[in-house]
This record gives C-alpha cells, sequence and structure tokens, in this order.
C-alpha cells in the first residue's frame, strides 16, 4: 500500500481526533454533562459508535470513553522506518475518524444543529426504513459518497446525472476552499433532496458520518446485525451496500482520513485527481484507492472498481431516465405543457388484447402534439395503452396500469401524479429543448412495460389521444373498466378462494419472516395485493410471490390452516410453527421492517392503537413509531403488535378474532384523515357511522392515561368488549 495514504490518513485522523475532543469540552461548558445527545427521530444513539462498539452515547458525558477510545486506536504517524506495507494501521486511523466525526456532528445537534435549507443532516429513521429497503429489494443497487467540488457546474451536474441514471443514491460532503457540489448543482437549477436521491448531508467533512452511519443503521435494520457485533456490520456492507466514495479535486488529510474509514465498510474511493492508489485487493471487493480518472468517465469507473452490477434498460427518450428522477417537481413557471389536474380530462388505460391485435411498438398522437401548443399550454390526455402476451390476463390489467405513475415519472423533465381518470403530468421546458415529445410517454411505456414484464408481455401499442372529443369517448371506456374491476375485487374474500399467496421478499433482511396475502389482507408493505401477488407468480415462477394452497381450515375465526403453517413452517426456516391471519393476540403474522403502519395492544384501553411510518411524535403505547419499529420488525413473532398496510385497517378482517376494528381506540390524525373515506364506509357497514369520532389521536393525548377518560367520555365500544388478553 502507498506510504503516503498511511501518512496521510493516519494525520488527518489525530487532527479530527483532537477537533472531536475540542467540541466535546466546549459542548461540555455550554450545555452541561448530562445534556440529550440524539439525532433527531432516530433509535441508533449515534450509530456508526453504537453500531462498532455497542456503546450508547446518549449524554455528552458518554463521549469521553469514546474519545478514549479514539486514543487506543489511534496509531503513530509513522517515520520512514517504521512503514509496515498493510492496511492495519490506517484502517484503525480511519475507524477512529469516523466515531470523532460522529462526536463533531453530534456536539453540533446539541449546541447548534447542523441543518438549514441547502444540508439536511442526519436521516430520521423514517428515510431510512423507507429509503434502506431499497438497497435489500435491489431498485437502489448501491451509494456513492460524493465530495469535492467538479471543474464545473456543467460536469457537476453530468456526473450527477449519470450517478442517477444508475440508480444511486448521491450523498454529499465536504468541500475544496469552501466550494462545494452542492454549490455547484444549484447553479444548475438541479433539484436536491431524497426525493432525487441527492442528498446534502453537510458542508464539513465530518457530515460524511451520516453516510456511514445509514449504513450501520440499514446492517443492524435489515441485515440482522446486533450494535456491538462490528464484524457484521462491516461484512454486510461489503457484500450488500455496493457503496462508494468519489473524490473530486484536492484531497488533503482529513479526507484521507475519512476515505480510510469507508475502506472498512469495503468502500473504496475513486479520485480524478493524482493521489497515490492503492490497487491490491484485500478488504474492498477490488481496489481500494484508484485515481487519476477524467471527469467524463470517473462514474463508470468508480461502478467497476465497487463490482456494482447496474441494469438500466435504454428507454428511446431525449432525457435521461432512472427511478432517481421520480422525485423530480415541475414549477408553473418552469412548465412547457401540462395535462389533467382538474384542469382538463387526462387519465390512463390499459387493456390486454390477442396477439393479432397488437402491433408491437406502435405508437401513435391523435390530436396536437407539443410543437402545436404555445408555452404554458395544457391539453386533454387519454393514454390507451393496449398489451397482448401468451400469459397475459385480464386481471393483470389493473396492475400495469398501476405501473404507468412511476414508469412516467422515471423520466427526467417529465412530472407526473395520479392513476386512472385523475392523471396530472406535465413537460418542462428544459425537456422540450430536448426535444421531448408527446409521443415519447408512449415509448417510455413501451420499453419498460416489456423490460420489467416479459413473462406476460410480448407486444405493446400506445395510443394517446390529446383531442376533447376522442378523450371523453375513450375515458367512458375506461371508466366502465374501472367500475367493472373495483367490483371485482370488492367482492373478493378469503373464503373465496383456495389458494393465498407468500411474499418472502424482505427475508434478505429478515430471515424469518414470511408474509402471507390474501384477498382481505394484503402485504404489509402496502405494495401487494392478492392479485399482485398472482400477476407476480405468472411474470416469476421461482420469485418471491409464491401459491400457497390454504388446506384444511384448523381454525376459522382466528384464520388459521394447515397448507400455510406448513408453508410458514418451511419457508421460515423452521423458526415458525404456525400463524394466524386474523389475530394479533394469538401467534401473529411476523413482521419485517417494511410496514405501513404498526397495531399495538393497550391493556387500559382493552383496544389497539395504530402508528404510520410519518407519524414521528409519541404514542399511546410508550414508543415512538421507530422505537416500535425495532421491537416489531426483524421477522419476530409478537403477540401484542402486528406491522400491517395501512389499507388493512379498513378490511372487515383486520384483526377479527380480536374485536376487528371497533378495537381501534387510537390513531395519529393524519392517518385517520388518509383513509377517512374508506373508515367512514366501514363503520358504516358496522351500523356505528359516528365510530370515527371515538377513535382517540394525539390531540387527545398520547398516554393511556390521558385518552382513557375520553373513550369513557365518547363511550368506545372497546371499553365494554371481552378482554383482548385472556
Amino acid at each position: 500500500m502507498s506510504r503516503i495514504i498511511a501518512t496521510a490518513a493516519i494525520k488527518g485522523a489525530h487532527k479530527e481526533v483532537a477537533t472531536a475532543r475540542r467540541m466535546f469540552n466546549e459542548t461540555i461548558e455550554a450545555a452541561g454533562a448530562t445534556a440529550k445527545v440524539e439525532f433527531p427521530n432516530t433509535a441508533y444513539y449515534l450509530p456508526i459508535i453504537y453500531g462498532m462498539t455497542g456503546v450508547k452515547v446518549e449524554k455528552v458525558e458518554d463521549m469521553a470513553k469514546v474519545l478514549d477510545l479514539c486514543n487506543d486506536l489511534l496509531p503513530p504517524v509513522p517515520r520512514a522506518t517504521h512503514w509496515v506495507p498493510y492496511l492495519g494501521h490506517t484502517v484503525d486511523a480511519g475507524m477512529a475518524t469516523l466515531f470523532a466525526g460522529e462526536i463533531i456532528e453530534a456536539c453540533k445537534y446539541v449546541t447548534s444543529p447542523p441543518v438549514d435549507d441547502i444540508w439536511l443532516g442526519a436521516a430520521d429513521d423514517v428515510i431510512m426504513r423507507e429509503r434502506g429497503v431499497e438497497f435489500v429489494d435491489g431498485s437502489a443497487p448501491g451509494f456513492c459518497a460524493l465530495t469535492g467540488v467538479a471543474s464545473s457546474p456543467e460536469m457537476a451536474d453530468q456526473i450527477v446525472v449519470d450517478l442517477q441514471q444508475k440508480n444511486l443514491y448521491i450523498w454529499m460532503s465536504g468541500h475544496v476552499n469552501d466550494a462545494t457540489i452542492t454549490d455547484q448543482l444549484m447553479k444548475m437549477d438541479r433539484q436536491l433532496g431524497w426525493d432525487t436521491r441527492i442528498v446534502p448531508y453537510g458542508k464539513e467533512m465530518s457530515s460524511t458520518v451520516y453516510s456511514l452511519g445509514f449504513a450501520a443503521r440499514a446492517a443492524m435494520s435489515f441485515g440482522g446485525a446486533t450494535p456491538g457485533d462490528y464484524s457484521k456490520i462491516l461484512r454486510y456492507n461489503k457484500n450488500r451496500i455496493f457503496a462508494f466514495v468519489l473524490a473530486l479535486d484536492y484531497v488533503d488529510d482529513q479526507k484521507y482520513a475519512y476515505a480510510a474509514g469507508a475502506i472498512n465498510y469495503g468502500f473504496p474511493t475513486i479520485a480524478n485527481t493524482d493521489i497515490p492508489q492503492i490497487l491490491p485487493t484485500g478488504i474492498c471487493t477490488y481496489e481500494h484507492v484508484v485515481s487519476g480518472v477524467a471527469e467524463e468517465e470517473i462514474v463508470q469507473k468508480c461502478v467497476e472498481v465497487r463490482g456494482l452490477k447496474i441494469q438500466v434498460t435504454k428507454v428511446p427518450i431525449p432525457m435521461a431516465y432512472g427511478p432517481a428522477f421520480e422525485g423530480e417537481r415541475i414549477r408553473k413557471e418552469d412548465m412547457y405543457l401540462q395535462f389533467g389536474g382538474n384542469i382538463t380530462p387526462a387519465f390512463e388505460y390499459v387493456r390486454m388484447l390477442d396477439l393479432d391485435q397488437v402491433t408491437d411498438n406502435k405508437i401513435e398522437v391523435v390530436g396536437p402534439e407539443i410543437d402545436d401548443v404555445e408555452p404554458g399550454s395544457a391539453l386533454p390526455l387519454g393514454i390507451v395503452v393496449e398489451v397482448a402476451g401468451r400469459k397475459m390476463q385480464e386481471d393483470f390489467e389493473s396492475i400495469l396500469e398501476r405501473q404507468c405513475h412511476h414508469l412516467i415519472n422515471g423520466a427526467e423533465g417529465i412530472w407526473h401524479m395520479g392513476q386512472r381518470d385523475i392523471v396530472w403530468t406535465r413537460i418542462s421546458k428544459k425537456a422540450r429543448d430536448k426535444g421531448f415529445k408527446i409521443h415519447h410517454y408512449g415509448d417510455i411505456l413501451h420499453a419498460k412495460l416489456l423490460a420489467e414484464f416479459p413473462a406476460i408481455v410480448d407486444k405493446v401499442q400506445v395510443t394517446i389521444y390529446t383531442n376533447p372529443e376522442d378523450v371523453a369517448k375513450w375515458e367512458a371506456t375506461a371508466r366502465e373498466a374501472y367500475h367493472y374491476r373495483d367490483v371485482k375485487t370488492a367482492g373478493m374474500t378469503d373464503e373465496a378462494v383456495d389458494t393465498f399467496y407468500s411474499c418472502t421478499l424482505c427475508q434478505s433482511f429478515a430471515p424469518t419472516h414470511v408474509c402471507v396475502i390474501t384477498p382481505e389482507r394484503l402485504g404489509l408493505c402496502g405494495a401487494y395485493n392478492w392479485l399482485d401477488g398472482k400477476a407476480a407468480y405468472e411474470i416469476d415462477p421461482t420469485g418471491p410471490n409464491q401459491p400457497i394452497k390454504k388446506g384444511n381450515t384448523l381454525d376459522e375465526a382466528k384464520g388459521m390452516w394447515d397448507n400455510v403453517n406448513t408453508f410458514v413452517k418451511d419457508n421460515s426456516g423452521g423458526n415458525l410453527e404456525k400463524f394466524n391471519a386474523y389475530s394479533m393476540m394469538e401467534d401473529p403474522m411476523t413482521s419485517c421492517g417494511c410496514f405501513e403502519c404498526i397495531v399495538a395492544f393497550l391493556p387500559l384501553a382493552n383496544g389497539a392503537m395504530i402508528v404510520n411510518r410519518e407519524h414521528s411524535g409519541d404514542t399511546p403505547c410508550g414508543m415512538s413509531f421507530s422505537s416500535l419499529a425495532g421491537s416489531v420488525g426483524g421477522g419476530a413473532q409478537t403477540p401484542g403488535f402486528i406491522g400491517i398496510g395501512k389499507v388493512y385497517i379498513t378490511s372487515k378482517k383486520f384483526i377479527s378474532a380480536d374485536g376487528g376494528f371497533q378495537r381501534v381506540v387510537w390513531m395519529p390524525k393524519a392517518l385517520k384523515e388518509t383513509l377517512r373515506e374508506q373508515l367512514a364506509k366501514r363503520c358504516e357497514e358496522m351500523g356505528d357511522p359516528d365510530f370515527i369520532n371515538k377513535i382517540a389521536d394525539e390531540d387527545v393525548g398520547t398516554t393511556e392515561e390521558e385518552i382513557l377518560p375520553w373513550l369513557e367520555q365518547v363511550g368506545h365500544p372497546a371499553l365494554t368488549m371481552d378482554p383482548m388478553l385472556s
């Protein structure tokens, strides 16, 4: 390895640890030794320190023992006669640097939080769980820890778009002489934030710990690693989180030190400057430090060095394309043309035809094209997608139709929301100037439907209507189809089918979890219903969604069947013997960590509370969502607690063995409003139209003691029902 890198990294580590100790002393003086320390709305304390050592830094004074550990890790700065040709001392210095960096950033949160309009600081647990699962299911193959500054704003933009097109997250930190790549991207009007996967953590190099802390949290949350098991956390990151450091411009001792910290994780550094290299393999999959790469070629080099497997289907449009663009927004002043949004009618409709009725790749626009209208115009829109395939079924139409939203949104400069006949989509001036046409909507859908659903889709043709007469005619046809599907789906019950579907996608991070999807209980992530499971099995017969024949009914009320139990036992590695589909109190279904909501038993109220992932406040069970998630997830069977998809709340089978929907005594206001229409319908079905107003929320209280008098006042039925806990 390079003697220069080792010396620079160790020097940088000594400086960073000294800075951390100085800030520690200043924070004690300013806030006191017992001041609370945390990265807001997280349950992992300071995650690198917690993950690697098991030490919970909860107060300022707790940092002292970590600083002592830093001193133990720090090797002396090597002299020429004491240099050793291996990485041990360098990676020790790197880990000391990461510990010091977390202390520096944590001290800022105590005295002056490092967050403003540009810099986002630490990601909370809602973001971590939402985004972390993407690294598990492969929708995000990895992340780039981007530091420094590009040669020009245009080059910065080119590098970031190249990373986005490979579906990577871009996490930015550090500066060169006070200049940052974040500033360069803002000059190019590039939208920053979690929605676009371009995340500016902080200006100082110490904010790099938010990237590596995210990786440590992913290993603990999804990888089954326990705090203090540093070996498992580091192996998980090397083998599962395909990240790397992309260093632009000048690399000083501090950056060398943080790069050495990243090497512990198996994350290499690729630089455009001629810094010394570490080419032999060892800790990282391939090279550790590669330098002198031209900016135009550096992203591809990063992919090669880290060993990333990028699969991107080329979409024939003049704009960049990838999931990173799905969060892009188009303001009115940046818009060239829009459709729908209560301004004009707009809909999307997918229908199945016979193979001989579809001409593959036939894309047609009937009505005005983009060149026929003035900037700022609005047109009606009807997108009729006709598909054919040997294994295509009518039941799959709505599944493919739901894909239109995210498939169209993947185009840079295009914004889309809604589905069916409540579509709203915009084309930006930037996209129009690059040659984007209305017919490119069809090109996107053709390319992506064939690429993502090859088992059921053999041909795709798209007709796009932009004149009022045809849009009105086809919208009426589409609405008839929507109604037919709704009636068909609404009429499905668990009793009416002999087959359920599994989902074991999340076993990569919760090995004992088995999700069983029924017509009346969708997957706990909220993304898969019974028809989706059926379609997924048709698409990939060996995939995570497998049919489960129910077999003999063992307990009709609780929802237990012998074949389902056998499947659960076999696919949980023998860890689970049985489960009840309709009970949260007795042998409930396991939870992985992707659930939209958590249901928890409240003994004093003889009922249950529900909290959704977006709610960050306290709850009557005494734990926030993030704290609950740490207890409920991981594939454990936890009586009294279940993870669910939010729509399951409105199902007639919702904890029906325990009393059903009438057991719900508390849920956040926002969740209640999100589901108000469906909840109102459910209340009508129960014969208690006012029941929704008997459910307490955070305005009533956030402890059982606070909500109990109110529940008695409104006459909540849970108080007089049989005990949930027998």
